[in-house]
């Protein structure tokens, strides 16, 4: 059974640290486990491997964010991945630091790298692994919060947070997206 998951984020080195870019620490800490490596192909990073009897290809967009419908639909064709078995990870502003919720499909809620997928896709009903990133900045400041870095006190906690994401990535990909909620959505 094959999948493509995507982490959403920004390329560029002043992005890599930054709460927008949690989709791509998040793939980047799955495939560094597996043992495999991403190479520059089109529409983004890609890196295949299995885990167990899932192959998985793996899909960080250089698109930037607001686009990542292109590669998202373009690699879904390609690797002909039945929608289904796309799974996106996204950062989340309503959810505190490090809750991390899988849902099987949902709306955009205000994300513009989910808005593009939905637009390009024509759909809603793909799966996505929202990692929370807090909301801590005074109103109208939403887009300075998100591609701001995260505090010492969040990096302490970074590592067993991106740890229990990728666990819920394999689950998704060996056991499907409601026994992975009732896993791990607390």
């Amino acid at each position: 059974m094959k999948h493509l998951i995507v982490g959403l984020g920004n390329i560029g080195e002043e992005y890599w640290g930054t709460r927008h870019n949690i989709g791509f620490r998040v793939v980047n800490a799955l495939t560094e486990a597996a043992g495999a490596h991403f190479t520059e192909e089109r529409y983004g990073a890609v890196a295949r491997f299995r885990v167990k009897n899932a192959e998985l290809v793996v899909l960080k967009p250089n698109t930037f964010m607001n686009l990542s419908g292109h590669a998202v639909r373009y690699w879904l064709q390609k690797e002909s991945v039945p929608i289904s078995q796309l799974l996106v990870v996204v950062d989340d502003l309503s959810l505190p630091f490090g809750t991390l919720r899988l849902k099987p499909k949902g709306s955009d809620a205000g994300h513009n790298g989910l808005r593009n997928i939905k637009e390009l896709l024509g759909t809603e009903a793909y799966a996505r692994l929202r990692f929370g990133i807090g909301n801590d900045f005074p109103r109208g400041r939403q887009v300075d919060y998100v591609l701001s870095p995260f505090t010492d006190e969040e990096l302490d906690k970074m590592p067993d947070c991106v740890k229990l994401a990728v666990e819920m990535i394999r689950s998704f990909c060996l056991a499907g997206a409601d026994i992975t909620m009732n896993q791990f959505n607390r």
